[in-house]
């Protein structure tokens, strides 16, 4: 945990921004896998983290504006529990290190939610929490996303999109066990291996250093489908190999990171072009990034740089920014350029994409540019990720071709001689600061030299 003093200031400034009723969190709980006692990894929920820091199941928090009380509710374990887990601080204990000093066994939660007040709660994603508060406030699961509070969640985005020193720091330190995640899985490849095999070896390293994957690993030789989670396949000699990893640490920050590499030695000479298309895609979604500027334009540039680099080998025509505006681009790069990042590697999604990524506006429908998670301008504080990529996905290729999409931008028959080609990504991090744009982490290997040094 943070010292208590950021959690008093950070509910205060919540208040503040609410300014009148009763803000119901409901802490996540423990989330069983085939039977009661079999759970799965305990993850706390992000926002109930961010305001008190207390990585334990089966908690929900009251905070009075009105009153200006905090109340933070939980059964403490009994010896049953005890003998299983051993001595475990008590819901007090754990209460006072974020500076809450009033705390009630779970069943008192019903009387301090008065229904004739004002209730703020956020958009519930865990079905648990949509039985509770349906049981206290006759809300209906179904009825959730239409009744929670759109002043809470403008007030939670505002607050926490806006990461502090001590959070960079956090995921600096994520970022870089990230790293480490990838240039062990860049070593360790060789032909005849399972990716199941690389996967342990990248999970292997993020348990060692304390804390735990912050997403299902891909790590796949079928790069073209964009969150392959199979690990099944066998790789070979001029296979290219995908991995998209991150770490999580201890307070649960966390690191997003995308390699591809060779499973040969080297690159060959038609990896090398596309590798180099989408490494020219993602340095120039990087130079475009700018404060107080749309991070959409960081999209429009991968995007075009992409399309450009395939006209120069014969995979399109016409002009990049005509394409983009038709989604013709979207063919090789179906996808956003990036998302925000923090405690949760896609940062506050379960408020809403629309209020996190675009503050408010509407999306585009259009296939591709709808994917884009976060287009609003960048301010001080933002973190985000860089991750345009060119694949080639053999069912999307007939699909467009056989219904006489595009074109005039697209040379089908070229497309169709790469059509298992597979993909390539990669993905950084960054913070935007006064200054411009920053790297998160140490630098993770990327140029073709620095990745071929690797698999030597």
């Amino acid at each position: 945990m943070f010292q208590k003093e950021i959690y008093i200031e950070r509910r205060k400034v919540l208040k503040e921004k609410v300014g009148e009723g009763l803000i119901l969190l409901f802490g996540n709980d423990e989330s069983s896998m085939n039977y009661a006692d079999n759970t799965y990894h305990f993850r706390q929920d992000s926002t109930f983290l961010y305001y008190f820091g207390i990585q334990h199941p089966g908690l929900a928090a009251v905070i009075d504006i009105d009153n200006n009380k905090e109340i933070i509710f939980g059964n403490d374990y009994t010896i049953d529990d005890i003998v299983w887990m051993g001595p475990q601080p008590t819901i007090a204990e754990r209460a006072a290190k974020c500076g809450v000093s009033a705390v009630f066994p779970t069943k008192k939660l019903a009387s301090v939610v008065e229904k004739s007040r004002k209730i703020h709660f956020l958009p519930l994603y865990r079905p648990e929490n949509k039985i509770k508060l349906m049981e206290l406030i006759d809300v209906a699961p179904k009825d959730v996303a239409n009744t929670y509070s759109l002043d809470l969640v403008k007030a939670v985005v505002s607050q926490r999109e806006i990461k502090s020193k001590e959070e960079i720091e956090q995921l600096h330190q994520a970022v870089n066990v990230s790293v480490d995640m990838h240039v062990a899985a860049m070593k360790f490849a060789r032909p005849g291996m399972t990716e199941a095999q690389v996967t342990a070896e990248i999970h292997k390293v993020a348990l060692a250093a304390g804390g735990n994957i912050a997403f299902p690993i891909i790590a796949t030789k079928n790069g073209q489908t964009l969150h392959n989670h199979f690990h099944g396949n066998t790789i070979k000699e001029g296979d290219l190999f995908l991995v998209d990893a991150g770490y999580e640490n201890e307070l649960c920050y966390s690191g997003d990171l995308s390699s591809t590499f060779p499973v040969s030695k080297k690159f060959t000479p038609e990896q090398k072009e596309i590798y180099e298309i989408s490494l020219a895609a993602h340095e120039a979604a990087i130079s475009a990034l700018e404060l107080n500027k749309p991070y959409k334009n960081a999209h429009i540039a991968a995007a075009t740089t992409i399309f450009d680099g395939l006209k120069a080998m014969g995979f399109t025509k016409g002009n990049a920014m005509d394409a983009f505006e038709a989604g013709a681009h979207a063919l090789f790069f179906p996808c956003g350029t990036g998302h925000m990042m923090g405690m949760d590697v896609h940062d506050m999604e379960d408020l809403g994409e629309v209020w996190v990524g675009y503050d408010g506006q509407p999306k585009s429908t259009q296939f591709g540019l709808k994917s884009l998670r976060l287009a609003k301008s960048l301010k001080a504080g933002h973190v985000f990720t860089i991750e345009p990529g060119v694949y080639f996905i053999p069912e999307l290729i007939d699909l467009w071709r056989g219904q006489g999409k595009f074109n005039d931008f697209i040379n089908w028959e070229k497309v169709d001689s790469y059509r298992n080609f597979g993909g390539i990504r990669n993905e950084e991090d960054f913070v935007m600061t006064e200054n411009g744009v920053q790297l998160l982490g140490k630098p993770k290997p990327k140029t073709i030299k620095d990745v071929e040094a690797l698999r030597g």
